[in-house]
């Protein structure tokens, strides 16, 4: 059965290679973590894939995205290479923090991409901030800050909120509810289960988003992006979700059961887009097998370039801990 819409090839064309990146990439990932070339933390966003490929496709390139330690996806949706996330995680000069950030804390100015953040909650005073910071340069980017469902508890929200309306600052936030804080559903952890009406208590305008539909993604994103650049203030989108692996690599969820996370696969928003280039014929299977296959040896290549990568040096300890520049009013 063919499944209209309107959004044409080209789109789930583009939406089809991110999301299968960010799926590949991903998997790639946890094998080489098994094998201890990956080591430290490491979260997955295997499942999630659509919340990343519909914000992008719905924003400007010069507008700001930070989040939290779940972050590969939203790294090479920003642009970054998988060569540099790769040696990123790896713990190589050549990684986009230069192999100091590792897996949660990856970040490129050059991609308007700003974390990456380990503290929960931390990115989201972070990214009022750098919607301030738009406003009052006068430009006319917006900022997209990402949290989990376990980051809204935190009180830094609830200020970050009130001074977000109070300054009606350009920034959406969005909360990526996958059910899980870590392990703890969000059942267990507050009486308020529709998180988006957290943000009605700043006459913010919320609204909750299926997370699993790359085009409902970009749907809200295109309308809380222009919401922000009329300068009418902040949105608040939480954006449900799941992820089919655990919290972390540590993680062996066993708190879900084998029908719960088959019943979201069943959901799966990457196959999801495969059906539907199939179905309205935007590609043939020859095609799809041809993105498959440059999709793998990017990936393959990225794992190369990470094992053939130095480490830092020692002396670059040393480095980029405190900003250099020239303004008098500096302790240097």
């Amino acid at each position: 059965m063919v499944k209209e819409s309107k959004y044409n090839k080209e789109q789930y064309t583009e939406w089809f290679n991110a999301m299968l990146l960010m799926r590949r990439f991903e998997e790639k990932s946890a094998q080489l973590y098994g094998q201890q070339k990956i080591k430290g933390f490491c979260h997955l966003y295997i499942g999630q894939e659509a919340v990343v490929a519909g914000t992008m496709s719905a924003i400007q390139k010069d507008d700001r995205i930070i989040t939290a330690y779940r972050d590969h996806a939203h790294a090479l949706g920003c642009g970054i290479s998988a060569n540099a996330v790769m040696a990123e995680l790896y713990g190589k000069s050549t990684g986009c923090s230069k192999g100091k950030g590792g897996s949660m804390h990856l970040f490129s100015k050059e991609h308007n991409f700003f974390g990456g953040h380990g503290i929960v909650g931390g990115q989201i005073p972070l990214g009022a901030g750098m919607a301030l910071a738009d406003q009052y340069r006068g430009g006319k980017q917006i900022t997209i800050c990402y949290m989990g469902d376990g980051a809204v508890r935190q009180g830094a929200l609830h200020e970050t909120f009130n001074m977000a309306m109070l300054w009606k600052l350009p920034v959406i936030f969005v909360c990526e509810n996958n059910g899980y804080a870590m392990g703890t559903s969000v059942e267990r952890t507050t009486n308020m289960l529709e998180i988006y009406k957290i943000g009605l208590g700043y006459d913010m305008p919320s609204k909750l988003v299926n997370g699993m539909a790359v085009e409902t993604v970009h749907e809200a994103i295109v309308d809380a992006a222009k919401h922000c650049r009329d300068g009418k203030g902040p949105v608040f989108l939480e954006i449900k979700t799941y992820r089919y692996k655990g919290h972390s690599m540590s993680d062996p969820a066993k708190y879900r059961t084998k029908e719960e996370v088959e019943g979201f696969k069943q959901q799966d928003p990457l196959e999801a887009v495969r059906a539907v280039l199939m179905s309205n014929k935007y590609l043939s299977e020859k095609e799809i097998e041809e993105i498959e296959t440059r999709i793998e040896k990017e990936v393959s290549d990225s794992v190369e370039f990470a094992e053939n990568s130095p480490y830092p040096d020692h002396a670059d300890i040393y480095s980029d801990v405190y900003v250099e520049n020239d303004y008098p009013f500096i302790i240097q």
